[in-house]
């Protein structure tokens, strides 16, 4: 085993915790950005097959670069909490209570309405569904109401034929899967995931903020204003998804959002936690000596995958069961394989690699234009495949 290095002295922007010696150009390339002012603050966090050799935080929770980010702070990850909202299903997959290739009308009734009896639950997971968003009219506050934003979805017929295409589930994929967490276990996807992944793993992740945890949130620095949806036609999944609703980065400092638990883009955590509940993938189901996932579920999630332009986002994308795998057009620089991934707005990203059973995660606060990952991330993400050679 490799000796942890010292780091260096903290200067303008502070930097701490630990990495080990092979790691060193992530640390040095962290300090880097820490320094520039592109990045001003944030955690990484490495695990390779079960041991932790990285853990690093640094630079400041505010603007004002007044706060630093300590070992605790933590942030909302956006689409991250996707792929523990995705562990969540496949809890209850490997435990035979939940079939991804059964109707989700089979868990909720409902939902078969306006011709959606064949949709799958392998469909919400893989983003194939038909149902990327809620049809107007609809408002970024209405989504805060887990059950009436999930009987909306119910209730409206999908975009385009479930199975066929991809098209990214933005803001609902929680939504979606959290309502048929809620019908198998009588639990709400926060409390699910609080008693049966984050509390087993100790990591320090929330789908539901309580207001004694709010204290330790650094809130999100929104990003450049994107590009309008005026070139999209009305009619289309991308525009329907991408305005259905529309929200605005800075709903997140409040307490109403962070409460709600969205499991799709509300969740608060740091790259300590985010890589302990993803290294259940990146590890054959287990993580910390804790084995939630049995090896073949975790084969369930590489066993196929979408291939085409996504629909929502307009990319080359390849979607495998609750997690994208790497696509040569579309992110060069992560491995093709048993790897799974995904990314949170503005530029945060997980990445579980069953290949080499290492896991990959990285959560900032200042916020990039991208949906998916950023340059900083692009930089992080090749100087850990270099190290590991």
């Amino acid at each position: 085993m490799s000796t942890a290095q010292p780091l260096p002295p903290a200067t303008t922007a502070p930097l701490d915790g630990h990495v080990d010696d092979r790691f060193a150009s992530l640390r040095d390339e962290f300090a880097r950005q820490l320094e520039s002012g592109e990045e001003l603050g944030a955690s990484l966090a490495v695990i390779v097959d079960g041991e932790p050799v990285v853990d690093l935080w640094g630079g400041w929770t505010d603007p004002a670069r007044t706060t630093p980010w300590q070992a605790d702070t933590i942030t909302n990850v956006w689409s991250i909490s996707k792929t523990v909202t995705a562990l969540a299903a496949l809890v209850l997959i490997d435990r035979g209570e939940l079939d991804p290739d059964a109707p989700v009308s089979r868990y909720w009734p409902e939902f078969a309405a306006a011709g959606k009896e064949g949709v799958r639950v392998r469909h919400l997971l893989n983003h194939t569904s038909g149902v990327s968003g809620w049809a107007q009219p609809i408002t970024a506050a209405d989504i805060l109401d887990g059950p009436a934003s999930a009987a909306l979805l119910a209730a409206q017929p999908c975009w385009w034929p479930a199975g066929q295409a991809s098209g990214y589930h933005l803001l609902n994929y929680g939504t979606l899967i959290g309502e048929v967490v809620r019908r198998v276990t009588g639990r709400n996807l926060g409390e699910f995931v609080a008693s049966e992944l984050a509390g087993p793993l100790d990591a320090d992740f929330w789908l539901g903020l309580p207001e004694s945890e709010f204290h330790r949130v650094s809130n999100v620095v929104p990003p450049p204003p994107a590009p309008g949806l005026d070139a999209l036609p009305p009619d289309s999944p991308a525009f329907r998804t991408l305005s259905g609703p529309l929200l605005a980065a800075d709903m997140t400092w409040t307490p109403q959002w962070r409460a709600a638990g969205i499991g799709g883009a509300g969740g608060h955590g740091n790259a300590r936690s985010v890589a302990r509940l993803n290294a259940l993938i990146a590890q054959g189901g287990e993580s910390g000596g804790v084995r939630l996932l049995s090896p073949g579920t975790v084969d369930r999630v590489f066993a196929e995958h979408t291939d085409g332009i996504d629909l929502v986002l307009g990319l080359p994308l390849r979607f495998a069961l609750g997690y994208a795998v790497s696509h040569p057009a579309s992110t060069p620089h992560i491995p093709e394989g048993r790897v799974g991934f995904w990314g949170g707005w503005g530029g945060s990203i997980v990445i579980a690699d069953a290949e080499r059973r290492v896991t990959f995660a990285y959560v900032m606060n200042r916020m990039s234009p991208g949906i998916i990952g950023s340059a900083r991330s692009d930089a992080y993400t090749r100087a850990l495949y270099e190290s590991l050679g």
